[in-house]
């Protein structure tokens, strides 16, 4: 007996039936061999879906494999993060007698693993040298990951006798979400070494995988995310399969927490938080400089391609949100108000108040496309838990805009949204990646409704030839999208723009056209947004650029620092003149030195110091030093002026 299966060449790999992936990398080489950490399944024809699985799993006949190595990305650093997390509880375990476990998964740039302390421990980060340590034997040793399926009832037994309320909760909690015609009757267990646990797996085989590791910090979580439940202990560390790559990220992460936007918020006056309103930006005079330049660059950019801007309410009758379709999924995240003995709802986005301004006049085709654009506040109660600085807020501004148009104009629409996206992102140096998300498990609309707007979709793509990856399962709850990511400075990637293709709202508020054959016809809308929201945003510029924002963005666009007393009123002049221009500047003529007025000036991030004294008074000048360092002496005001306008009108 024997099985075939297909490798990701497509070539065809005969095995004895059992194989496992193991078997699969052995007859491929020895190098695979040696390299497997675990193996890709897919049996399309037995409708299983891809997933990862241990080496020592059997193989299907008829499946598609792909060996996972060091070399898989990701996948592999997932797979061994998760390795480290179940070395982590090990330790801790040995090191606290008594210790509780509950999940320990891999997480995006590492792991974590979730712990309650016997009474009267509290562990700090000085504890994390002992524990390292004792991690760093269990890899050493090379234990081997052996993975176990369990009857319920004995796996249950095991993790009461041993006082894992934690596990046993898990394990009654899987066992209630199974289906009544096919009840669980067995979990799988894994072990490493002393330790067991709880766990679907896969594991690499063996403890030796996790190349190097580092234990970065301890924080609070209460189980399941619930408040009113137990807080325990939640350790984050992260491992990768060289030192060379873990010193890397280490050193990536220390340089992202010197451009944190919090701390450098605080230190550059941009913007405030209070617990008066947890989540919400109070934007400072130098913060709203930033916010309401992109403003204009946006309200600028979007009349200019059509887009009229318009202004929708905050608060509406529940019954908008229930037709839409947002009620079941937001409802648990918008805040709510009785007025006048009616339910009403804060919106937590704009796309249902756009289908009302829309809905109040009638369109011929002529009309269509409407693109509508609004600047839109809306608020969602993120848990307190989740909320981060700018980058995620319970008060958000969104660069929001909704097209409505013709089945025929889908396509050029959709190109013109990504066109303008590429267009802003490459005003801040950032170069798009592209990833088309598509239908998800829980949506709205017809399968029909679904194939059509993701067909649109790609095939906008193709039409310019863009390269994109797909993103199964992962569109809006109302139709597909195409996402636009970015990477910074520091090479994180963030998701900033999105364009989303919709034909059940229209369908749902009963919106239409007249065509040219004089009947009424169902429009196509186009959900839209860019830079995502203006607070989040302002977030990430502050962090690619480490708070050195380009000048036409930066508060603070010149200082002018006087270098004696006697400079002072030439100094006010250079200034005022400047300021006549439209610039944004700022004098310095306190009586310190003029090494502290520079010291104070480079803290400011300023882009431009003008140094004047007596010898720039006589001739008119300035000495200008640039934030880069470059240094020039003798420049005409005019002459400068002028530049500085030029680099500003050019947002270089």
């Amino acid at each position: 007996m024997s099985i075939a299966v297909t490798l990701p060449d497509g070539n065809q790999l005969s095995l004895p039936d059992g194989a496992t992936g193991a078997d699969a990398a052995a007859a491929i080489g020895p190098g695979l061999a040696r390299a497997a950490l675990a193996v890709r399944v897919s049996h399309p024809e037995a409708g299983e879906q891809s997933q990862l699985r241990d080496l020592s799993s059997p193989l299907p006949d008829g499946a598609q494999i792909a060996i996972i190595t060091a070399k898989s990305g990701q996948e592999a650093l997932a797979l061994i993060r998760h390795d480290a997390a179940h070395v982590l509880a090990t330790a801790v375990m040995e090191l606290y007698p008594g210790v509780k476990i509950s999940i320990g998964p891999a997480i995006e740039g590492g792991f974590y693993y979730d712990f309650d302390f016997p009474e009267g421990v509290s562990l700090s980060e000085e504890a994390f040298p002992e524990i390292e340590a004792r991690m760093r034997e269990h890899i050493a040793a090379g234990e081997p990951f052996t993975r176990t399926d369990v009857p319920v009832p004995k796996a249950r037994e095991r993790f009461v006798a041993e006082g894992q309320d934690y596990k046993v909760e898990l394990i009654d909690d899987l066992v209630a979400a199974a289906e009544p015609d096919s009840p669980l009757r067995s979990v799988s267990l894994y072990e490493n070494g002393p330790f067991t646990d709880l766990c679907r797996g896969p594991h690499a085989p063996s403890t030796a995988a996790i190349g190097a590791f580092a234990l970065q910090s301890v924080a609070g979580a209460y189980w399941r995310g619930d408040p009113s439940r137990r807080m325990l202990t939640r350790i984050y560390g992260t491992a990768f399969f060289s030192k060379k790559d873990l010193a890397e990220h280490l050193r990536l992460l220390e340089e992202a927490r010197a451009r944190d936007h919090r701390r450098l918020g605080r230190e550059l006056g941009l913007f405030a938080f209070s617990e008066i309103s947890p989540g919400s930006p109070f934007w400072k005079p130098a913060g709203m400089v930033i916010f309401n330049e992109l403003t204009e660059l946006w309200r600028a950019e979007n009349r200019a391609r059509g887009y009229r801007e318009v202004r929708t309410p905050i608060i509406y009758d529940v019954e908008l949100w229930k037709r839409s379709g947002h009620w079941e999924k937001y409802k648990d995240n918008m805040y709510f108000a009785d007025v006048d003995g009616r339910p009403m709802g804060l919106k937590p986005m704009n796309c249902p108040a756009h289908i009302e301004l829309y809905k109040d006049e009638r369109h011929s085709y002529r009309d269509l496309p409407v693109r509508y654009s609004e600047a839109g506040i809306v608020h969602r109660h993120e848990p307190s838990g989740v909320l981060h600085g700018l980058l995620r807020v319970r008060h958000i501004t969104q660069d929001d805009a909704h097209i409505f148009c013709t089945e025929e104009q889908v396509t050029d629409e959709v190109v013109a949204c990504l066109r303008f996206g590429f267009f802003m992102y490459e005003i801040f140096g950032f170069e798009p990646r592209l990833e088309l998300s598509t239908r998800p498990e829980k949506r709205i609309g017809t399968d029909e409704m679904w194939d059509r707007a993701e067909r649109a979709l790609a095939g906008a793509l193709e039409s310019e030839g863009l390269a994109y990856e797909l993103n199964p399962g992962d569109g809006a709850f109302y139709g597909p999208k195409i996402d636009l990511h970015m990477t910074d400075s520091i090479g994180r990637s963030w998701q900033l723009g999105t364009v989303q293709l919709d034909y059940s709202m229209p369908e749902r508020f009963e919106i239409s056209y007249t065509g040219a054959d004089n009947a009424e016809h169902r429009p196509v809308m186009i959900h839209r947004a860019l830079l995502g929201s203006f607070e989040r945003f302002v977030g990430i510029l502050i962090e690619h650029y480490a708070g050195r924002l380009p000048l036409w963005l930066a508060p603070s666009q010149a200082l002018v620092l006087t270098i004696s007393e006697r400079a002072a009123a030439y100094g006010g002049q250079v200034a005022q003149s400047l300021r006549d221009a439209g610039l944004r500047v700022q004098l310095d003529d306190r009586s310190e030195s003029l090494g502290r007025k520079v010291r104070d000036a480079e803290l400011s991030r300023a882009p431009y110091m003008l140094v004047v004294g007596e010898q720039e008074a006589q001739a008119g000048t300035v000495a200008v030093r640039r934030r880069d360092g470059h240094q020039e002496s003798g420049v005409h005001l005019d002459e400068l002026i002028e530049r500085l306008l030029g680099e500003v009108a050019a947002r270089r």
